[in-house]
């Protein structure tokens, strides 16, 4: 099995490049089944998520040529003749990643009928769709749920209407905003998620031809059109995830660590949290450098969804709070299992107390090498961050989790001066010839 070896104590400065979000790319590419023909896409990262998103569009009937290592153009004109049925994404491809249902949007705006399998990805919550079948329900659209798979239909179209999501979910959002671009009428999404990747695809679709206002507010309105057309060349934002992975990592070790190729206000509240922890932040454009020369300080944070503290930042706070003076409470409340990283920092020497969705950290003096597993996306990386500062070798396994949202993660480490490398070693579950 793959896996990352760290040696820690070494100094860590330099600069890092992002690539496009994850969580943006993923979504665009779905937009791409409603423009029939030729939609290029640029700043798409190389990662494990995005290649699964591509089998899936290829197995609807869509042609992927990568022109370039961070540029896909997708041709979507052949979808609908497609030799499988073009409305249905199978379950072997989509239960791999959460995203599958991004899918579910596009196929309705396009066909008014889709299968797509229940989704899959990182074990850190329940996947509860509701929001996303509820809201589609006030289009009009029937679902049923067999063997896994998510039925849904439009008998009498896709009609506009006011929905209200009772949490501001991200992938509600996000299918709402597409199935709606061709319903009859208008359609207004309140209390809807106002993530800079929800304006992202706000933007592809509006070069698609669609009517969409409000996307990065609480109220999101969507004036059905006839057809979309494929659009020359969309560039996906950049990772602000990403980012506030290296960031972090350049305020646990001292840095100072460049981080370019993303806004620094998709990260406002982040940087924030980061300055009160007694990290140095230099603000520039389309970049940011943290570093640090006096010791960390203990702060209370709770993830909320945009523009609060990011859920997906949560576990890299974790890992700079662990060796911080004082001690200071996490409360999660996005997903409710995102705290089992917890417990593979306290193998490293943390001391981190679960009760419910918070998360008591006591500040250590200092972190140890270990055996630990990547529990999830961030939290894999969260580790590796650990054990930059760890006393002696830190071994990561599960490290397929990282690849699903990180693009030559141990590179850019070791450009930062990391003794890290990723390398294959006996899978301890396989027995051994005697």
């Amino acid at each position: 099995m793959d896996v990352i070896r760290i040696e820690g104590g070494h100094p860590i400065s330099g600069e890092v490049t992002v690539e496009g979000a994850k969580n943006s790319a993923l979504k665009l590419m779905a937009a791409t089944i409603m423009a029939p023909g030729v939609t290029t896409l640029t700043n798409v990262p190389n990662i494990s998520d995005v290649h699964i998103m591509g089998k899936v569009l290829k197995r609807l009937g869509a042609s992927i040529t990568v022109a370039g290592k961070h540029e896909l153009v997708i041709d979507t004109s052949s979808v609908d003749t497609a030799p499988v049925a073009s409305w249905e994404t199978p379950y072997e491809l989509v239960a791999k990643m959460r995203a599958s249902t991004a899918v579910l949007g596009p196929l309705l705006a396009r066909f008014g009928e889709a299968v797509v399998a229940m989704p899959g990805g990182c074990n850190i919550g329940a996947r509860k769709i509701d929001l996303h079948i509820l809201g589609l329900e006030a289009l009009g659209v029937k679902f049923s749920v067999e063997h896994g798979y998510i039925h849904a239909t439009t008998p009498n179209g896709i009609i506009g209407a006011n929905v209200l999501l009772e949490f501001a979910s991200v992938g509600a959002t996000e299918n709402l905003m597409m199935a709606s671009v061709h319903a009859k009428g208008t359609t207004v999404i309140d209390n809807a998620a106002r993530e800079p990747e929800i304006v992202d695809l706000a933007n592809l679709l509006n070069e698609m031809g669609a009517k969409v206002r409000g996307a990065g507010s609480p109220t999101i309105e969507i004036e059905g059109v006839e057809k979309l057309h494929p659009v020359e060349s969309h560039r996906v934002v950049g990772d602000r995830i990403e980012a506030a992975t290296f960031l972090a990592i350049g305020g646990l070790t001292g840095g100072p660590v460049r981080v370019r190729g993303f806004e620094p206000v998709h990260l406002g509240l982040v940087l924030k949290k980061f300055e009160l922890m007694g990290i140095d932040i230099q603000r520039g454009d389309h970049e940011v450098t943290a570093s640090r020369t006096k010791p960390l300080k203990s702060v209370d944070i709770q993830t909320l969804p945009f523009p609060g503290f990011p859920t997906d930042v949560q576990a890299q706070a974790m890992c700079l709070l662990s060796v911080a003076e004082g001690d200071c409470i996490i409360t999660e409340n996005v997903f409710e299992n995102r705290f089992m990283f917890a417990s593979e920092l306290d193998r490293m020497g943390a001391d981190i107390t679960i009760e419910g969705h918070h998360a008591i950290v006591h500040g250590v003096p200092s972190l140890s090498g270990a055996q630990v597993k990547s529990p999830d996306l961030r939290g894999g990386a969260s580790l590796a961050m650990a054990g930059l500062i760890a006393d002696g070798v830190t071994t990561i396994s599960d490290i397929h989790h990282i690849d699903r949202g990180y693009e030559g993660f141990v590179e850019k480490l070791q450009a930062l001066g990391a003794r890290a490398e990723r390398t294959s070693i006996p899978d301890p579950d396989v027995e051994l010839d005697d």
